[in-house]
Protein backbone atom coordinates (compact mmCIF):
# COMPACT_ATOMS: atom_id res chain seq x y z
CA UNK A 1 0.00 0.00 0.00
CA UNK A 2 2.86 2.67 0.75
CA UNK A 3 4.42 1.39 -2.58
CA UNK A 4 1.18 1.94 -4.17
CA UNK A 5 0.87 5.58 -2.70
CA UNK A 6 4.43 6.34 -3.49
CA UNK A 7 3.93 5.53 -7.04
CA UNK A 8 0.73 7.09 -7.25
CA UNK A 9 2.25 10.60 -5.55
CA UNK A 10 5.12 11.07 -8.19
CA UNK A 11 2.55 10.19 -11.00
CA UNK A 12 1.17 13.36 -9.36
CA UNK A 13 3.60 15.55 -9.55
CA UNK A 14 5.05 14.92 -12.90
CA UNK A 15 1.50 16.14 -14.02
CA UNK A 16 1.32 18.92 -11.56
CA UNK A 17 4.95 20.02 -12.33
CA UNK A 18 3.85 20.03 -16.32
CA UNK A 19 0.93 21.78 -15.41
CA UNK A 20 2.59 24.55 -13.39
CA UNK A 21 4.84 25.36 -16.32
CA UNK A 22 2.01 25.32 -18.75
CA UNK A 23 0.19 27.83 -16.28
CA UNK A 24 3.21 30.34 -16.63
CA UNK A 25 2.75 29.95 -19.84
CA UNK A 26 -0.95 30.87 -20.05
CA UNK A 27 -0.54 34.16 -17.47
CA UNK A 28 1.87 35.84 -20.13
CA UNK A 29 -0.72 34.52 -23.65
CA UNK A 30 -3.73 35.65 -21.15
CA UNK A 31 -3.10 39.60 -20.78
CA UNK A 32 -6.07 40.92 -22.31
CA UNK A 33 -8.63 43.67 -22.18
CA UNK A 34 -9.89 43.92 -18.19
CA UNK A 35 -13.02 42.98 -17.35
CA UNK A 36 -16.21 44.44 -18.32
CA UNK A 37 -18.43 44.18 -15.05
CA UNK A 38 -17.24 44.55 -11.57
CA UNK A 39 -17.46 41.87 -8.80
CA UNK A 40 -19.99 44.40 -6.98
CA UNK A 41 -21.72 44.98 -10.30
CA UNK A 42 -21.96 40.97 -10.19
CA UNK A 43 -23.00 40.41 -7.06
CA UNK A 44 -25.89 43.01 -8.09
CA UNK A 45 -27.09 40.92 -10.78
CA UNK A 46 -26.82 37.99 -8.85
CA UNK A 47 -28.51 38.98 -6.06
CA UNK A 48 -31.60 40.54 -7.91
CA UNK A 49 -31.89 36.95 -10.12
CA UNK A 50 -35.39 34.98 -9.64
CA UNK A 51 -35.32 31.20 -9.90
CA UNK A 52 -37.78 31.53 -12.71
CA UNK A 53 -35.33 34.90 -14.02
CA UNK A 54 -31.83 33.23 -13.53
CA UNK A 55 -29.15 35.56 -14.21
CA UNK A 56 -27.76 36.28 -17.68
CA UNK A 57 -23.91 36.78 -17.75
CA UNK A 58 -23.07 34.97 -20.62
CA UNK A 59 -20.43 36.27 -23.11
CA UNK A 60 -19.52 38.26 -20.46
CA UNK A 61 -15.77 39.16 -19.44
CA UNK A 62 -15.09 38.17 -16.06
CA UNK A 63 -11.41 37.27 -16.20
CA UNK A 64 -9.59 38.11 -13.11
CA UNK A 65 -12.69 38.84 -10.73
CA UNK A 66 -12.60 37.56 -6.80
CA UNK A 67 -16.03 35.99 -7.21
CA UNK A 68 -15.62 33.74 -4.05
CA UNK A 69 -18.45 32.27 -2.48
CA UNK A 70 -21.34 34.17 -4.76
CA UNK A 71 -23.94 32.23 -5.74
CA UNK A 72 -24.06 31.68 -9.81
CA UNK A 73 -26.61 28.82 -9.29
CA UNK A 74 -28.42 27.93 -12.43
CA UNK A 75 -26.95 31.35 -13.53
CA UNK A 76 -26.33 32.04 -17.69
CA UNK A 77 -22.59 31.76 -17.90
CA UNK A 78 -22.65 30.29 -21.30
CA UNK A 79 -19.39 31.63 -23.64
CA UNK A 80 -18.24 33.87 -20.24
CA UNK A 81 -14.56 34.59 -19.98
CA UNK A 82 -13.51 33.89 -16.32
CA UNK A 83 -9.74 33.57 -17.10
CA UNK A 84 -8.17 33.17 -13.98
CA UNK A 85 -10.96 33.90 -12.10
CA UNK A 86 -11.58 33.37 -8.24
CA UNK A 87 -14.42 31.02 -7.80
CA UNK A 88 -13.46 29.66 -4.05
CA UNK A 89 -16.90 28.38 -2.21
CA UNK A 90 -18.97 29.66 -5.13
CA UNK A 91 -22.03 27.58 -5.98
CA UNK A 92 -22.39 26.99 -9.85
CA UNK A 93 -24.71 24.07 -9.38
CA UNK A 94 -26.42 23.64 -12.09
CA UNK A 95 -25.40 26.63 -13.88
CA UNK A 96 -24.64 27.00 -17.42
CA UNK A 97 -21.26 27.38 -18.41
CA UNK A 98 -20.87 25.76 -22.19
CA UNK A 99 -17.93 27.09 -24.25
CA UNK A 100 -17.23 28.91 -20.83
CA UNK A 101 -13.35 29.83 -20.78
CA UNK A 102 -12.01 28.89 -16.59
CA UNK A 103 -8.65 28.69 -17.88
CA UNK A 104 -6.46 29.07 -14.41
CA UNK A 105 -9.75 29.85 -12.19
CA UNK A 106 -9.66 29.06 -8.38
CA UNK A 107 -12.21 26.33 -7.71
CA UNK A 108 -11.50 25.32 -4.40
CA UNK A 109 -14.41 24.52 -2.73
CA UNK A 110 -17.05 25.16 -5.74
CA UNK A 111 -19.82 23.65 -6.59
CA UNK A 112 -20.45 22.48 -10.06
CA UNK A 113 -23.23 19.61 -9.15
CA UNK A 114 -24.90 19.14 -12.37
CA UNK A 115 -23.06 22.15 -14.38
CA UNK A 116 -23.31 22.48 -17.69
CA UNK A 117 -19.34 22.19 -19.00
CA UNK A 118 -20.07 20.91 -22.70
CA UNK A 119 -17.34 23.07 -24.64
CA UNK A 120 -15.70 24.74 -21.83
CA UNK A 121 -12.20 24.85 -21.54
CA UNK A 122 -10.75 23.92 -17.57
CA UNK A 123 -6.63 24.33 -19.04
CA UNK A 124 -4.69 24.43 -15.51
CA UNK A 125 -7.56 25.38 -12.72
CA UNK A 126 -6.66 25.88 -9.41
CA UNK A 127 -7.96 23.19 -7.61
CA UNK A 128 -5.33 23.23 -4.20
CA UNK A 129 -2.74 25.69 -2.95
CA UNK A 130 -0.21 23.58 -3.62
CA UNK A 131 1.62 20.28 -5.10
CA UNK A 132 -0.54 18.10 -2.38
CA UNK A 133 -3.90 16.96 -3.60
CA UNK A 134 -6.44 18.77 -1.98
CA UNK A 135 -7.39 18.26 1.79
CA UNK A 136 -10.96 16.94 2.97
CA UNK A 137 -13.82 19.03 2.25
CA UNK A 138 -11.43 21.76 -0.21
CA UNK A 139 -11.79 19.92 -3.46
CA UNK A 140 -14.76 21.62 -5.82
CA UNK A 141 -17.45 19.07 -6.41
CA UNK A 142 -18.49 17.67 -10.38
CA UNK A 143 -20.34 15.54 -9.80
CA UNK A 144 -23.07 14.70 -12.29
CA UNK A 145 -21.74 17.48 -14.41
CA UNK A 146 -21.68 17.88 -18.00
CA UNK A 147 -17.88 17.99 -19.70
CA UNK A 148 -19.06 16.97 -23.46
CA UNK A 149 -16.68 18.32 -26.07
CA UNK A 150 -14.67 20.38 -23.26
CA UNK A 151 -11.12 20.40 -23.45
CA UNK A 152 -9.30 19.46 -19.73
CA UNK A 153 -6.37 19.48 -18.74
CA UNK A 154 -6.29 19.48 -14.78
CA UNK A 155 -5.63 17.96 -11.47
CA UNK A 156 -8.81 15.87 -10.45
CA UNK A 157 -6.70 13.94 -8.48
CA UNK A 158 -9.30 12.10 -5.85
CA UNK A 159 -12.76 14.29 -7.00
CA UNK A 160 -15.70 13.35 -7.06
CA UNK A 161 -17.16 12.88 -10.53
CA UNK A 162 -19.89 10.15 -10.16
CA UNK A 163 -22.08 10.38 -13.07
CA UNK A 164 -19.86 13.19 -15.23
CA UNK A 165 -20.63 12.81 -18.74
CA UNK A 166 -17.21 13.49 -20.63
CA UNK A 167 -18.38 12.28 -24.71
CA UNK A 168 -16.41 13.24 -26.99
CA UNK A 169 -14.34 15.48 -24.06
CA UNK A 170 -10.82 16.35 -24.75
CA UNK A 171 -9.02 15.05 -21.62
CA UNK A 172 -5.51 13.63 -23.47
CA UNK A 173 -2.24 15.37 -24.56
CA UNK A 174 -1.78 17.47 -27.44
CA UNK A 175 1.12 16.54 -28.95
CA UNK A 176 1.00 19.74 -31.57
CA UNK A 177 0.82 22.00 -28.64
CA UNK A 178 3.15 21.35 -26.25
CA UNK A 179 6.08 23.49 -25.78
CA UNK A 180 6.26 23.27 -21.89
CA UNK A 181 6.32 19.27 -22.00
CA UNK A 182 3.65 17.00 -22.11
CA UNK A 183 0.64 18.07 -19.90
CA UNK A 184 -1.32 14.89 -18.64
CA UNK A 185 -5.12 15.25 -17.12
CA UNK A 186 -4.53 13.56 -13.78
CA UNK A 187 -7.74 11.34 -12.12
CA UNK A 188 -5.51 9.87 -9.64
CA UNK A 189 -7.96 8.13 -7.43
CA UNK A 190 -11.33 10.15 -8.61
CA UNK A 191 -14.52 8.54 -8.41
CA UNK A 192 -15.75 8.35 -12.19
CA UNK A 193 -18.61 5.62 -11.28
CA UNK A 194 -20.84 5.46 -13.69
CA UNK A 195 -18.96 8.49 -15.87
CA UNK A 196 -19.60 8.33 -19.43
CA UNK A 197 -15.91 8.63 -21.74
CA UNK A 198 -18.01 7.75 -24.66
CA UNK A 199 -15.83 8.94 -27.67
CA UNK A 200 -13.41 10.73 -24.97
CA UNK A 201 -9.62 11.18 -25.83
CA UNK A 202 -7.79 9.89 -22.91
CA UNK A 203 -4.67 9.47 -24.27
CA UNK A 204 -1.83 9.70 -21.97
CA UNK A 205 -4.12 10.55 -19.14
CA UNK A 206 -3.67 9.15 -15.66
CA UNK A 207 -6.04 7.15 -14.07
CA UNK A 208 -4.06 5.16 -11.86
CA UNK A 209 -6.26 4.17 -8.88
CA UNK A 210 -9.28 5.61 -9.99
CA UNK A 211 -12.94 3.71 -9.89
CA UNK A 212 -14.36 3.57 -13.54
CA UNK A 213 -16.70 0.83 -11.96
CA UNK A 214 -19.94 0.91 -14.63
CA UNK A 215 -18.17 4.12 -16.81
CA UNK A 216 -19.21 3.82 -20.54
CA UNK A 217 -15.83 3.80 -22.13
CA UNK A 218 -17.39 3.25 -25.69
CA UNK A 219 -14.96 4.19 -28.16
CA UNK A 220 -12.46 6.11 -25.77
CA UNK A 221 -8.96 6.58 -27.00
CA UNK A 222 -6.58 5.28 -23.67
CA UNK A 223 -3.42 5.25 -25.54
CA UNK A 224 -0.87 5.06 -23.08
CA UNK A 225 -3.01 6.13 -20.26
CA UNK A 226 -2.00 4.59 -16.57
CA UNK A 227 -4.60 2.87 -15.68
CA UNK A 228 -2.49 0.89 -13.40
CA UNK A 229 -4.92 -0.50 -9.76
CA UNK A 230 -7.86 1.87 -11.37
CA UNK A 231 -11.19 -0.43 -11.15
CA UNK A 232 -13.09 -0.75 -14.43
CA UNK A 233 -15.65 -3.62 -12.97
CA UNK A 234 -18.56 -3.58 -15.27
CA UNK A 235 -17.26 -0.63 -17.36
CA UNK A 236 -18.22 -0.85 -21.17
CA UNK A 237 -15.76 -1.07 -23.37
CA UNK A 238 -16.78 -2.00 -26.83
CA UNK A 239 -13.87 0.09 -29.46
CA UNK A 240 -12.07 1.36 -26.53
CA UNK A 241 -8.55 1.32 -27.33
CA UNK A 242 -5.73 0.33 -24.78
CA UNK A 243 -2.87 0.71 -27.16
CA UNK A 244 0.45 1.54 -24.49
CA UNK A 245 -2.02 1.81 -21.61
CA UNK A 246 -0.61 0.74 -18.04
CA UNK A 247 -2.93 -2.04 -17.09
CA UNK A 248 -0.92 -3.09 -13.59
CA UNK A 249 -3.23 -4.74 -11.43
CA UNK A 250 -5.66 -3.00 -13.49
CA UNK A 251 -9.40 -4.58 -12.52
CA UNK A 252 -11.58 -6.20 -15.40
CA UNK A 253 -13.46 -8.01 -13.34
CA UNK A 254 -17.18 -7.98 -15.31
CA UNK A 255 -16.17 -5.54 -17.97
CA UNK A 256 -18.21 -5.47 -21.07
CA UNK A 257 -17.67 -6.63 -24.30
CA UNK A 258 -13.90 -6.89 -23.46
CA UNK A 259 -13.52 -8.99 -26.26
CA UNK A 260 -14.24 -5.77 -28.54
CA UNK A 261 -11.78 -3.42 -27.47
CA UNK A 262 -8.57 -2.61 -29.20
CA UNK A 263 -5.27 -2.40 -28.55
CA UNK A 264 -5.06 -5.10 -25.66
CA UNK A 265 -2.34 -6.99 -27.04
CA UNK A 266 0.08 -3.94 -27.53
CA UNK A 267 -0.89 -2.60 -23.55
CA UNK A 268 2.02 -2.90 -21.07
CA UNK A 269 1.73 -4.87 -18.08
CA UNK A 270 -1.17 -7.16 -19.02
CA UNK A 271 -0.25 -10.42 -17.25
CA UNK A 272 -0.83 -8.45 -13.91
CA UNK A 273 -4.62 -7.73 -14.95
CA UNK A 274 -7.18 -8.84 -12.48
CA UNK A 275 -10.20 -10.69 -13.71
Amino acid sequence: MVKGRAAAGSRQGGAFRALLAAAASLSVAGAAAAADLSADQVRTMLARAMPEHPADLSGRNLRELDLSGLDFKRANLAHADLFAAKLVAANLAGANLSHARLDLAWIMRADFTGADLRYASLFGPVVAPGMAPPRPGEAPRFERANFSGARVIARFAGFDLKGARFVGARLGVDLKNQPMGQMRNDFTGADLSGANFSGADLNRAVLAFAKLRNANLTGANLFGADLARADLTGAELVGADFTEADLDGTILAGAKHLEAAKGLDKAVKTDRVAH
